[in-house]
């Protein structure tokens, strides 16, 4: 796949796919991080995903991806696949391997989604930002143990914008964590010293 589909390589920062594109597009991602965001009337981003290397998304209706409210920005340098409406059917569809994967990956993303928005509906911000820390921390590590040291590599403004608050909140709970020796702040970073702590602070 990756000699017959064009691989693109994106600076950290790049703004390479605007709300309201017309153009049919699926990406893959092999390289890096990438944000997907929305912005509010009044102009405020909120992050409706991380996406890490393997993902799929993208402008393509015959899989089902929509991205026209979205903006996609590249956390990191990325090297991403580019694939149009001929070159899904052919080498992703026509390969029942990755046909049943690329379903996994989307109905990963939804049930992600569908708990990102009960979050927002139902729990306060120091439950919310524990169970994102949890959420994120487990991407990597589907199985943690209980006296575990994890790192999410996310800073405060991206956790906040996830959430949809203000840096300033996640910076205070944060704060009071550190103190509390449940995490430890680092540069661009949260590592979690005690997960349980946070499992039961969210009721898990």
């Amino acid at each position: 796949m990756s000699e017959r589909a064009p691989m693109k390589r994106v600076e950290a920062g790049t703004l390479f796919f605007i709300a309201g594109q017309q153009t049919e597009v699926l990406f893959i991602l092999k390289e890096g991080r990438v944000r997907l965001y929305r912005l509010s009337a009044d102009g405020r981003a909120f992050t409706t995903a991380i996406l890490e290397p393997g993902s799929v998304f993208g402008e393509m209706a015959l899989i089902g991806q929509h991205l026209n409210d979205s903006y996609a920005e590249a956390l990191d340098s990325c090297l991403i696949c580019l694939m149009n409406r001929a070159d899904v059917q052919t080498l992703l569809l026509g390969d029942s391997r990755i046909a049943v994967r690329i379903a996994e990956i989307l109905g990963e993303r939804l049930i992600e989604a569908q708990t990102q928005l009960a979050d927002f509906v139902f729990k306060r911000a120091p439950e919310r930002l524990a169970a994102l820390l949890l959420r994120l921390a487990r991407k990597s590590r589907p199985l943690l143990s209980a006296k575990e040291v994890l790192e999410v590599r996310h800073t405060h403004e991206e956790l906040a914008d996830m959430m949809g608050v203000q840096r300033e909140t996640v910076t205070k709970i944060l704060k009071e964590w550190s103190d509390q020796g449940i995490i430890q702040l680092r540069r661009g970073r949260v590592r979690i010293l005690n997960t349980m702590s946070l499992t039961l602070f969210i009721g898990e």
